[in-house]
């Protein structure tokens, strides 16, 4: 009898042990296959962080344009469009907009180019080209506003190494000496470079990314073909990797579009507003200046510019799939 009811109570511990991770893998089985219980836990996170640091920031600024709000004058009252009008008939603004897409086209074009050549030279082999792959990153991974302090000493109109260099090579003399952060077109020059120096390496990465990823076969074929090196890479790889190019295109367009650190360090949109960008001029107008009001319908005109061009750049992807 005794024995009898040693084995029912290990019969039933080794029932409960078994029924434990049951119940557990049950639960998880459940999850798992609610698609619409487990999807929305997942995404809360990411719902959250966009809609405290994104969506808020952005309401918040359009309800400001709407408004005569300034620090002041704090007034919610609402103005409807006239903040905008102003702001499209002022000719500083007019100006500043056109500095933003030379500014941006210029300096993201002069980055690709030499990225997809720099590209190109990574993937032969040569000694220490693991030592230039990470040399070429510090670029992007150096602070911005480090880099565009040491190139604001080389663009220096006493001190610029640029100019010593070319005088000490007979370039040029000390009375021709160009002031770089001086003149517009060259103060418009340089930021462009710094720009296209730090996308650069952004650049060179995805190039690299592509081209591996292009199928060693269909680069065989077309050497048998009888393509040469400039028809292999603008007939065959350049369109297969378009669409890599171009969402590599798409973050370069908006941190380039709504970038205020470079003018802001070297410059501060002079001179006499040459070099005045979308960002800083709304920062400057909205927070030195104290005109909130302004200062967020300024920053609001880059959205549907920046909307527009991404939706032409994904359409172009759509076209170029393979």
């Amino acid at each position: 009898m005794g024995g009898g009811l040693a084995a029912i109570e290990q019969a039933m511990k080794v029932i409960a042990i078994e029924e434990r991770p049951r119940r557990a893998t049950w639960s998880w089985r459940f999850m798992r296959d609610r698609a619409e219980v487990l999807g929305p836990i997942l995404l809360a996170p990411a719902t959250l962080y966009i809609l405290l640091l994104v969506a808020v920031p952005f309401l918040l600024a359009v309800y400001y344009a709407l408004s005569a709000y300034t620090i002041y004058n704090p007034s919610y009252r609402f103005v409807g469009l006239s903040n905008f009008i102003s702001v499209i008939q002022d000719d500083t603004f007019q100006q500043t907009l056109v500095n933003t897409f030379v500014f941006t086209l210029a300096s993201l074009l002069i980055g690709l180019v030499l990225g997809k050549f720099g590209a190109l030279l990574l993937l032969r082999p040569f000694p220490g080209r693991r030592i230039v792959r990470a040399l070429i990153i510090l670029p992007w991974a150096v602070p911005v506003a480090l880099a565009t302090v040491a190139w604001q000493w080389m663009f220096d109109s006493l001190y610029s190494v640029i100019n010593w260099t070319m005088i000490a090579l007979g370039l040029l003399t000390r009375a021709d000496a160009p002031n770089w952060l001086g003149q517009p077109h060259l103060a418009m020059l340089c930021i462009v470079i710094v720009n296209a120096w730090r996308f650069f390496p952004f650049s060179i990465v995805i190039f690299l990314a592509g081209i591996t990823a292009v199928p060693q076969d269909v680069l065989d074929a077309a050497t048998v073909d009888g393509a040469g090196f400039w028809r292999r890479n603008y007939q065959i790889i350049l369109p297969m990797i378009a669409p890599i190019v171009v969402v590599g295109l798409i973050f370069g367009v908006v941190f380039t579009f709504t970038d205020l650190s470079i003018v802001y360090l070297m410059t501060n949109g002079g001179p006499v507003n040459s070099t005045q960008v979308l960002g800083n001029l709304g920062f400057l107008i909205g927070i030195t200046d104290g005109d909130v009001a302004h200062g967020a319908a300024i920053s609001l005109f880059m959205f549907p510019v920046l909307l527009a061009l991404v939706i032409v750049m994904l359409r172009s992807i759509r076209r170029h799939e393979i």
